[in-house]
């Protein structure tokens, strides 16, 4: 039966996931509880970050174990995650999705173009790095981040 011989090879292979790393340290940032309702806000990406946030999200890197649950609404959200630089047409969108979104929120900029445009500097369309449109609490830079460090960056918000 080729089912028992799959069977068999996995418990025989046991867990092959790695051990989670150090819990972040307490006075690092105001945690939000244990866990938090994550949105994620694209305001003008290449989308490089959206990809590394789908694999911090996804079995290898597991963020939900950490207590980050990503949430299709802003009304539903505590942080909301913001990648790229702002454009023209995000501008208002995105001030009004983080307005919507429960207090206490964090907002984390994610990249090197949500912390000062990277490759855009200088765009036509930009309006500017996420913090010029809304207050930012944490950032994750990289071009994109790897998805350990956005992980590492919800777990701070997280407290886990």
């Amino acid at each position: 039966m080729p089912g028992m011989s799959l069977l068999r090879k996995i418990r025989e292979t046991g867990r092959v996931a790695e051990d989670a790393p150090p819990r972040p340290k307490p006075g690092d940032f105001p945690a939000l509880a244990g866990s938090a309702q994550v949105r994620c806000v694209d305001a003008g990406s290449c989308n490089g970050c959206e990809i590394e946030i789908a694999a911090a999200f996804g079995p290898v890197y597991d963020a939900e174990r950490y207590g980050a649950h990503l949430v299709p609404s802003p009304r539903h959200a505590d942080v909301v995650l913001v990648t790229g630089p702002v454009t023209r047409n995000m501008k208002v969108p995105l001030r009004r999705t983080v307005a919507a979104t429960a207090e206490p929120n964090v907002v984390v900029a994610v990249g090197d173009c949500a912390l000062d445009c990277g490759e855009f500097s200088g765009g036509y369309g930009i309006e500017g790095a996420v913090a010029d449109v809304v207050d930012v609490d944490l950032t994750v830079p990289g071009c994109p981040p790897r998805p350990e460090q956005i992980v590492a960056a919800l777990r701070t918000v997280t407290g886990r």
